[in-house]
């Protein structure tokens, strides 16, 4: 993607701060909503987690060599294209910014089908404007029990609604009774948007 038709700031250039992806792609989203750049039909939030709260994800910017990081949850911003390939935009991963979701799958995700169980993902998909109407954090969830911060806040109020103050469990959940989207496998997801299962080997250190 070339400077003419990048259709987001540079990963250096966006609102960014460690530790609070959600956040991050919120911001990723508004940008969208107010330069209208995309349309936000083509842009959906992904949370990937699972049950135990426990995912691994390559090319991560706090990995270290071709070990994966260990996440309870992630969030990256999918753009849909009619007549080309979807995108990923990760401000925490190694790889371009955006980069294709093919790319990204065989990468980052890798494969589902040596690792264990309880390290499946699955991904919750919502569409961006739904995101960026209904996400509220009041970054409790960031907090040590004795009231400090685990990681510094972004520097901007707390993401709020007029209906919710904290809701960001039934973002990362993913029993598809609750929340908001649709939470899919990874290879539900993969086939869904690629068209194509995740096959990739990945590190017998995860089986």
């Amino acid at each position: 993607m070339t400077a003419v038709d990048r259709i987001t700031p540079s990963r250096e250039n966006c609102v960014y701060t460690s530790c609070y992806c959600e956040e991050n792609v919120w911001k990723l989203c508004e940008f969208f909503r107010t330069e209208k750049t995309a349309p936000l039909e083509q842009l959906f939030v992904v949370f990937i987690s699972n049950d135990k709260r426990v995912i691994p994800l390559w090319k991560q910017k706090s990995g270290h060599g071709d070990h994966p990081v260990f996440w309870d949850y992630h969030v990256v911003l999918l753009q849909v294209h009619p007549q080309s390939d979807s995108l990923v935009y990760d401000l925490d991963s190694e790889l371009s910014f955006p980069c294709s979701l093919g790319l990204y799958g065989a990468m980052a995700f890798r494969s589902d089908r040596h690792i264990r169980p309880e390290y499946h993902r699955k991904l919750r998909v919502i569409p961006a404007n739904s995101f960026l109407l209904n996400f509220a954090s009041d970054r409790s969830h960031m907090r040590n029990p004795d009231g400090t911060w685990k990681m510094p806040p972004p520097p901007y109020p707390p993401i709020q609604t007029a209906e919710n103050q904290m809701n960001l469990d039934d973002f990362i959940s993913m029993d598809p009774s609750v929340g908001w989207g649709t939470v899919y496998s990874l290879d539900q997801f993969l086939r869904t948007y690629t068209g194509n299962a995740s096959t990739a080997p990945v590190s017998s250190s995860l089986s």
